[in-house]
């Protein structure tokens, strides 16, 4: 296990730098913002044709984004000049996804999570990876582009995942841009299980924690932030809860076990990885639609990958 932390780690800080970053830069002004755009009926220019560049470009320009030179965030199929027929927002680019996309006469994918099961996307992360090998004949098949979407999704202002999830779960009210704990109003630990299973369409939850104790200042954290994060939130902010998207089981999960034992009142909750920032990519694409008039634009689910038995 001593051999496996420093890699895992140097992942996690590397997923996480630009929300870090985000999180200390951003303030109300966000949702000045992004937000306002939904409703103001802009009169964005028409433009009927669309390079896979120009929406990229055009993305970071309307979300006030800086090109980053040290990011994920590239093209991992296609190429850049091609036109764009349609595009799908989704979490991961699976299989079904791609397929879909295909049946929509969409050839753009803009997905938040790797194409290629690691998170620098290399072809040769494992040696000779046939299921690899066949996804990108399938790619380059139907002429298809994904373009990740992770660094610039988190260093939106607000971060599109934690809004979208915000959103979904009715939860903007309490929601401020660069702060991850909120304060809603007080419910069991039980009843924030079910409110989250339903708002967020998640079948099955893993927790760790009394079900009857009450729940006021939760500390939202999904997605991956890694087990540094995750403690370090929960020592400083002293949460009721603590809502994570995927952990490392002898990391966080220990911790709040231990803390439970000396009498701390802080429960957990693992939503999973996929369906906690889902919510994110479905926003983008709510904020992206009336921008592009001209592009058919989709969110499809990729789902949670796991049959809960």
């Amino acid at each position: 296990m001593k051999n496996q932390m420093p890699a895992a780690e140097t992942s996690v800080l590397q997923r996480r730098k630009f929300i870090l970053n985000s999180i200390k830069s951003a303030a109300g002004l966000a949702l000045l913002t992004i937000s306002p755009s939904f409703s103001k009926g802009n009169n964005w220019s028409v433009k009927k044709q669309w390079t896979v560049q120009e929406v990229m470009d055009f993305v970071l320009k309307e979300g006030g984004l800086t090109p980053l030179k040290d990011t994920v965030d590239t093209i991992k199929s296609g190429k850049a000049e091609q036109i764009v027929t349609g595009i799908i927002s989704t979490m991961f680019p699976t299989i079904p996804i791609i397929e879909e996309a295909i049946k929509l006469n969409a050839n753009f994918i803009i997905a938040h999570e790797p194409s290629f099961y690691n998170h620098n996307d290399k072809a040769d992360w494992v040696k000779n990876n046939e299921v690899l090998k066949k996804k990108q004949e399938l790619l380059d098949k139907h002429k298809m582009v994904i373009w990740r979407f992770h660094d610039y999704c988190h260093s939106l202002k607000p971060d599109a995942v934690s809004y979208g999830v915000a959103k979904k779960a009715n939860w903007l009210p309490y929601f401020k841009t660069g702060e991850v704990v909120l304060k809603i109003p007080t419910i069991s630990l039980q009843n924030l299980v079910q409110h989250l299973k339903k708002s967020l369409s998640i079948s099955r939850l893993r927790i760790i924690g009394d079900m009857n104790q009450s729940c006021e200042r939760i500390a939202l954290l999904p997605g991956a932030w890694g087990g540094p994060m995750q403690v370090s939130t929960a020592e400083k902010e002293k949460p009721d809860v603590l809502i994570v998207g995927e952990l490392s089981e002898w990391e966080t999960a220990e911790y709040i076990r231990d803390a439970r034992s000396f009498g701390q009142k802080i429960s957990l909750i693992v939503l999973g990885h996929a369906v906690s920032e889902e919510p994110g990519m479905e926003w983008f694409a709510e904020w992206l639609h009336p921008k592009l008039p001209d592009v058919k634009i989709t969110h499809l689910a990729s789902g949670d990958p796991f049959t809960w038995l």
